[in-house]
């Protein structure tokens, strides 16, 4: 029988889908279930972005595309670039991928020598490190503790740093845990890096937009200008404007040695992004973007009453996060406990097991993303579901002995 590639072996299943299926799977059998474990708007995709793509489609654009993005496209990328981030790019500087993830797969993919250190400040998206193992790297987790409000510390990052560094991954506002860095805060990061001119930077903006009370975003090139040929600038349009069905994002980076690299692995794994796709991005990249901080705004209800929420209950403790739409909550006081349902906690792994089992709310163990004891919550659903999960909650915690 033929056998499946050496490299699958490190490379796991996403934790927040295999979560998200569980759910499914009760819900198939009439349990209703709270699912607060997918990491996905439940807004509508802009009226403007669908007309766009409709239009497009009726008057014949359904052909193949350019493989790294069409140039109106490219050129609605830079106008965003440059009225949201201060950034100057011109068409051939942009690569359009299949979503985010595919701009991170083809980066690692066509950089990434066998041993080369990827540095991940940690907790951090499950794919980063699959995807640096799968092009044949070395993660490297870089802790960002509750105590510094989950955020990179220029003196951890310096202490991470090799000569066989390649990539520093930066993911602020950050998913598992929302934490966003303050100017300041990445000028400390900048600051670090310019002392070692042979690491790559790898910027994954893609919750920019998703931020609270007055928080201002700045990503690290505009920050430090003297970055700017080292640092990889990576958006889409998947949480800003609900697309997540359309698969769309995109990068941006002065080095042209990048940007070819890149280019090279992207014309060989995508023959193109979806041309109807592409016209909802210029869409919504160049429409109204009032929208923007509309949702913001509800979002930032749903994170009040959230962390609100889960801070009364005995047992819990739940940072409080600038941006994205997810908490964090710190779960250690209920290790050692046994839930009514006699299932000893020993682990996160254990507590978000118990309680999708026994009350049927879906979270995500904080083990996943590489730091325990804690569990994530996204609040990108309904108040209506954020009630009844958060008193799910309550009640599994309060039956705990």
């Amino acid at each position: 029988m033929p056998s499946t590639a050496d490299r699958l072996k490190n490379v796991s299943i996403s934790a927040s889908a295999a979560m998200t299926q569980r759910a499914r799977e009760l819900a198939a059998k009439g349990i209703k279930v709270v699912s607060l474990s997918s990491g996905e708007p439940d807004f509508p995709t802009p009226v403007h972005a669908i007309e766009a793509a409709h239009a497009a489609a009726l008057g014949g654009d359904t052909k193949y595309p350019p493989m790294d993005g069409t140039l109106a496209l490219k050129t609605a990328i830079s106008r965003k670039f440059k009225r949201d981030n201060n950034l100057d790019y011109d068409a051939s500087q942009i690569i359009v991928s299949g979503g985010g993830k595919q701009v991170i797969f083809n980066a690692m993919l066509a950089t990434c020598n066998a041993g080369d250190e990827v540095v991940i400040p940690t907790p951090s998206w499950v794919s980063y490190a699959d995807i640096v193992k799968f092009a044949g790297g070395a993660p490297v987790p870089v802790p960002c503790y509750e105590q510094a409000g989950f955020k990179l510390r220029a003196e951890d990052l310096e202490a991470a740093i090799t000569p066989r560094t390649k990539w520093l991954i930066l993911n602020f506002p950050n998913n598992p845990t929302g934490a966003a860095c303050s100017r300041a805060e990445m000028a400390a990061i900048a600051g670090v890096m310019l002392r070692h001119p042979h690491v790559w930077i790898l910027t994954d903006d893609i919750y920019e937009h998703l931020v609270y009370d007055d928080f201002e975003f700045c990503t690290i090139a505009e920050v430090e200008p003297r970055l700017h040929d080292r640092v990889l600038t990576m958006n889409g349009v998947s949480k800003a404007y609900a697309m997540t069905g359309w698969r769309l994002g995109f990068c941006a980076s002065g080095s042209k040695e990048l940007i070819g690299a890149i280019s090279n692995v992207n014309g060989q794994n995508s023959g193109g992004i979806s041309t109807v796709a592409q016209a909802a991005a210029i869409a919504a990249l160049d429409g109204p973007q009032d929208l923007l901080k509309e949702r913001a705004a509800i979002y930032r209800e749903r994170r009040d009453f959230v962390v609100d929420t889960l801070s009364k209950i005995d047992g819990i403790r739940c940072h409080k996060p600038e941006g994205a739409f997810y908490v964090y909550p710190n779960m250690a006081c209920m290790i050692g406990k046994t839930t009514k349902g006699g299932r000893k906690i020993e682990s996160d792994v254990d507590f978000v097991m118990g309680l999708v089992d026994e009350h049927h709310v879906a979270t995500v163990q904080g083990a996943a993303y590489g730091m325990s004891p804690y569990f994530r919550i996204s609040y990108a659903t309904s108040m209506e579901m954020l009630r009844e999960g958060c008193a799910r909650i309550a009640q599994f915690c309060g039956e705990m002995r």
